[in-house]
């Protein structure tokens, strides 16, 4: 019997990374940078470009950190196939954690390598507290990332204990 590996998961990658870069480009074709629009008491839509990582980080870097956070990007990407293909039995969440993870980071890949930045646009707040801009692909990478810590507490591995050592 042939063995049936999680790369048909990618299914769920591929659409995720639709939705991301159709929004993305919806944004950025509507809104004027830093443009701010209200959708509710505690959400806007505003367009921003994120020249670093999460939270802006190594933004001011002059650059290098497009390259380094597409390497980087692009490494945990084949990682993540990796271990979808050598995935023996059903595993769910671990199989669409991972491919969420990898539609993010290819999200994220995509607007570094086209423009330099990533397009940002999802800005959450509740009184003073105001969480940084975000995307649809952000959101894969942490719901992804949720998916993974889930399933590793429903399914530990199974490690040898020290007492059978």
């Amino acid at each position: 019997m042939a063995r049936v590996n999680a790369l048909r998961w990618l299914w769920l990658s591929a659409v995720m990374l639709l939705i991301d870069q159709i929004s993305k480009h919806i944004v950025a074709s509507s809104m004027a940078l830093f443009q701010s629009e209200t959708v509710t008491s505690f959400f806007n839509l505003v367009y921003v470009h994120n020249y670093g990582a999460a939270f802006s980080f190594l933004d001011s870097q002059g650059g290098m950190q497009r390259w380094f956070f597409s390497a980087l990007a692009v490494v945990v990407c084949l990682v993540l196939v990796w271990c979808l293909k050598r995935m023996r039995e059903p595993q769910p969440l671990s199989a669409a954690g991972y491919a969420l993870v990898i539609s993010g980071a290819l999200g994220n890949v995509i607007d570094r390598l086209l423009y330099g930045y990533v397009i940002d646009f999802l800005d959450f707040h509740y009184g003073s507290y105001h969480w940084p801009a975000f995307n649809v692909a952000d959101s894969c990478i942490c719901i992804g990332a949720v998916l993974l810590i889930l399933d590793s507490f429903i399914h530990p591995s199974k490690r040898p204990s020290k007492e059978s050592s």
